[in-house]
């Protein structure tokens, strides 16, 4: 069974929204449970840039689902 574009958008669009709010916990509990433990800011920023790396990439979703529906505009 195929999907509709109105389908496919909307799963690309909870897709992106999952990883924003993934991104967004880890983000939050790795600073909050790196600090606890003590771990040094080399490491915390390694985890910085985990987290900038899946906002990213969420951001990427959401072009392509832009891009999707200028397609189907026209």
């Amino acid at each position: 069974m195929t999907d509709t574009p109105e389908q496919q958008q909307a799963r690309m669009g909870r897709q992106a929204a999952l990883v924003i709010a993934g991104t967004g916990v880890f983000w939050i509990l790795t600073t909050l449970i790196g600090g606890w433990m003590g771990l040094s800011n080399r490491m915390l920023a390694l985890f910085d840039l985990v987290a900038l790396a899946g906002f990213v990439w969420a951001f990427w979703m959401i072009f392509q689902i832009w891009r999707l529906r200028q397609n189907n505009q026209g």
